[in-house]
């Protein structure tokens, strides 16, 4: 099984994936799978709270995946060790916990997955640089030239695609007031090549649907 959801913001909204709130992890295993759409947050400042939220996953029934949003702590998310994953490779937080990086694609549970984190934070002026923002939340030219790459080496078709943002036309309708930015427009132009089932993305702190097939999740713990 895999599921696929928002932001979860450690402490903030991890509380979703308790027992209650998604009770269908009892039927689960290590075999099975959630993928959180970015603002993970569980790799902030190795605090105690975060360090019991992280064991707390890790004694999940499930593995968690997840791609970075903008609210991360990208100096310890890159010192991450590296490990194969999915016929890719991901970071490791811990046993059952990995972060999947910029533009890889992975194989999970025999469906692909194409995914890409990242977005640029709208509130940035109130934090300050290497204590609650990091620049990092903006992809490089590298990772947007090795996911073309990695795309193309897959004839531009996946199952799935897993994002943090939207592609711009998407985030115009659905949240019309964030900023269309180099990563949205990226993101549209992946939209106007690829072939795949369904696109999920966080970031909007919005459960929506925009065509069947461009899914906006916050709340909601979509099975796919």
């Amino acid at each position: 099984m895999i599921y696929i959801t928002g932001d979860t913001h450690i402490p903030v909204d991890i509380g979703k994936l308790s027992t209650k709130r998604f009770p269908e992890q009892k039927e689960m295993t290590k075999n099975d799978y959630v993928i959180i759409c970015g603002d993970f947050g569980g790799v902030w400042d190795g605090s105690n709270e975060e360090k019991y939220w992280i064991k707390w996953l890790k004694n999940k029934n499930f593995t968690t995946l997840f791609v970075d949003g903008n609210h991360e702590n990208f100096e310890m998310l890159y010192n991450l060790p590296t490990v194969r994953f999915g016929g890719s490779i991901a970071h490791k937080v811990d046993d059952g916990i990995y972060h999947l990086l910029r533009g890889e694609l992975y194989d999970i549970d025999g469906k692909k997955f194409f995914v890409f984190g990242g977005a640029s934070s709208h509130d940035k002026e109130h934090r300050k640089e290497g204590k609650n923002w990091w620049k990092e939340e903006m992809p490089t030219e590298e990772q947007y030239f090795n996911a073309e790459m990695n795309l193309e080496k897959n004839g531009f078709s996946c199952n799935y695609v897993v994002t943090h943002s939207a592609p711009a036309s998407v985030q115009t309708e659905i949240a019309p007031t964030y900023e269309i930015n180099e990563l949205t427009e990226f993101l549209e132009k992946i939209k106007n090549n690829i072939s795949c089932e369904k696109w999920f993305f966080g970031h909007y702190h919005q459960d929506k649907s925009i065509d069947n097939k461009y899914i906006a999740v916050f709340n909601l713990i979509y099975k796919v």
